[in-house]
């Protein structure tokens, strides 16, 4: 089906789209019944994906049902230095092995929603490892450094008198130069990958290929319903979080962002998202029931409906009967050790900084005693639950 209704179109083009550039060239593509080339490319710097990295994937997704190839490229060589985008600091460099060792990861997680018979997955290290001195530096005369300079990162780092590696102007060069190695006829992003992404779009006009038309999609803000989602900022849902897990993060949402959640991280057809809106602007309507759909949605797309199931079940049990879930997540302890360190440890934090936080803002306990001191030390006894929030919770074996 490499020629889409009309209907199809306008959801491929307008759902979970916030910018495109070059529509009128990929509204063509779209129509030319070619099998067209979209690429994505993501840098492994994090072990894991979550629901905002999804965004783009569902939209990579609509693409392969239109019989169309996903070029997945790993920036198994940009990776090793960087992206600057939004860093007010230069990234420190990578060992190649460990940027591999994540890329494993993310190819495994991004396979749960994109079809693997129509992926094409590209290490960008095929070509960039492969640049002479005198290549890069032909390439770089593609560019001015007032172009590459204007970003608005660098110029607050300048404002701030901070260092910008020399190194940090040449990413974007590199990841456009991904574009004119794997003939790209569109690239799906993020926002925040739109200057990257029109480097591509300059290159591949010098170097006689037609530019790929940009799509690209909202940033998902996270749980705290301010700021875009980040591992770094705690707001965040994994992709393979287990789905109690999944399930109590979207309970957490504030109200204002559940209409957002569902047409973005879900695939309900837009007539069941409108009628979705609309009730929740009725007043006969608890938002709270509305959210608890998307919920489980999430985990059944991740897990399975019989998960899911058991994660509600888990839910209304824990915050409607203020009990306990029915089965937790077990741990080893061998010896008595630092909450701060455990917490970080057992992955009821994602850090120890994040851990003493948590434990200093009265949001952990320990056998139902809230814990305010980091250096409160947990003893290995058997059967001790330790519960951080509403909804993570461990048991000591």
């Amino acid at each position: 089906m490499l020629k889409p209704s009309q209907t199809q179109l306008k959801d491929l083009l307008t759902r979970r789209v916030d910018k495109i550039i070059g529509e009128k060239e990929l509204r063509a593509k779209l129509t030319s019944g070619r099998k067209l080339r979209i690429k994505h490319g993501v840098d492994p710097t994090t072990p894991d994906l979550h629901l905002g990295y999804s965004v783009v994937y569902h939209k990579l997704r609509e693409f392969q049902e239109l019989g169309h190839t996903v070029v997945y490229v790993i920036g198994d060589f940009t990776a090793r230095f960087g992206d600057p985008t939004g860093k007010e600091k230069t990234r420190q460099l990578r060992d190649a092995r460990e940027v591999k060792k994540m890329a494993e990861h993310y190819i495994r997680q991004a396979l749960t929603i994109l079809d693997p018979k129509k992926t094409e997955i590209r290490y960008n290290g095929e070509w960039l490892d492969k640049l002479s001195a005198e290549d890069l530096i032909r390439l770089m005369g593609h560019f001015t450094y007032a172009q590459m300079i204007e970003r608005d990162m660098f110029q607050r780092r300048m404002k701030a008198h901070q260092e910008i590696g020399f190194h940090e102007p040449v990413y974007p060069m590199l990841q456009g130069y991904d574009s004119v190695a794997i003939e790209s006829d569109a690239t799906v992003i993020g926002t925040d990958q739109i200057f990257n992404e029109m480097r591509g779009r300059d290159l591949q006009v010098d170097f006689g290929q037609a530019p790929q038309a940009i799509l690209a999609v909202p940033l998902l803000v996270g749980t705290d319903g301010k700021q875009k989602m980040s591992q770094s900022l705690g707001n965040d849902i994994g992709v393979t979080e287990d789905a109690g897990s999944q399930y109590g993060k979207i309970m957490s949402l504030p109200d204002s962002v559940i209409a957002t959640y569902f047409e973005m991280v879900t695939n309900l057809p837009a007539t069941e998202i409108a009628a979705i809106k609309k009730e929740l602007k009725s007043a006969k309507t608890n938002p709270r029931d509305i959210k608890m759909r998307l919920a489980f949605a999430i985990a059944e797309m991740y897990h399975g409906e019989a998960a899911a199931k058991k994660a509600e079940e888990n839910f209304i049990r824990v915050f409607r009967t203020k009990g306990e879930p029915d089965e937790m997540e077990s741990y080893n302890l061998k010896k008595a050790r630092g909450l701060t360190d455990l917490l970080a440890d057992s992955g009821l934090a994602n850090s120890k900084s994040e851990a003493k936080r948590l434990i200093e803002q009265r949001g952990v306990r320990v056998d139902h005693h809230i814990i305010s001191d980091i250096n409160f030390m947990v003893e290995p006894v058997k059967g001790t639950i330790i519960q951080v929030g509403k909804r993570r919770f461990i048991q000591l074996k």
